[in-house]
């Protein structure tokens, strides 16, 4: 055998190597498509992936401790700060500071998706207590709405807000609707 045939010999193997592969990879010689559903979950995890970089640059700036939590949840992004005793400042007055941070995190992420984000951002579990709040603060207008025979308003909130009062509205079988304007629109529970 000459060093040329051995040389041969090497390529064919890698080839059939190759080629076997191939087939384990894909049986039927097309390439995996992505659902829409797999290709939208990357997506926000993509975006949570920004935000977090994002994120971490501002607390390091702020020489803040805390970890990023990322998930995905009703077809949004979803990060959080968490761990530290510290963070109650990026929450700010009735969230005002968190609202602000979000706004600007989903900036950050648009300028590098080149689309709008929709991502929700949590500091020290000011969110998800706030959504708790809020849900029985709609099962008590609820309460009331039936007990009294008569529509209850209830304050001013953000729209994100009144969405979370309207599904506990909707929850317990009664109507809802948001009247007035903005930033002074608010929920009427309607019995």
């Amino acid at each position: 055998m000459t060093s040329d045939e051995s040389v041969t010999e090497e390529v064919e193997v890698d080839v059939v190597e190759e080629d076997v592969q191939e087939d384990v990879e894909s049986t039927d010689d097309k390439p995996k498509k992505q659902s829409k559903s797999e290709k939208r979950f990357e997506q926000l995890e993509r975006e949570g992936d920004i935000a977090a970089d994002y994120l971490e640059g501002l607390l390091d700036i702020a020489d803040l401790d805390g970890d990023i939590d990322m998930d995905v949840e009703a077809d949004r992004a979803m990060v959080a700060i968490v761990g530290a005793d510290n963070l109650d400042q990026l929450v700010g007055d009735n969230g005002k500071t968190l609202d602000a941070l979000q706004e600007l995190t989903r900036l950050a992420v648009t300028q590098q998706t080149g689309e709008r984000s929709r991502l929700m951002l949590d500091v020290a579990g000011y969110r998800a207590g706030r959504r708790e709040l809020l849900t029985e603060m709609g099962q008590e207008a609820c309460r009331r709405a039936k007990e009294e025979g008569t529509s209850v308003s209830l304050s001013p909130m953000t729209p994100y807000e009144r969405k979370i009062v309207h599904d506990a509205v909707a929850d317990a079988g009664l109507k809802s609707e948001s009247e007035g304007s903005e930033p002074n629109r608010y929920v009427v529970v309607v019995p």
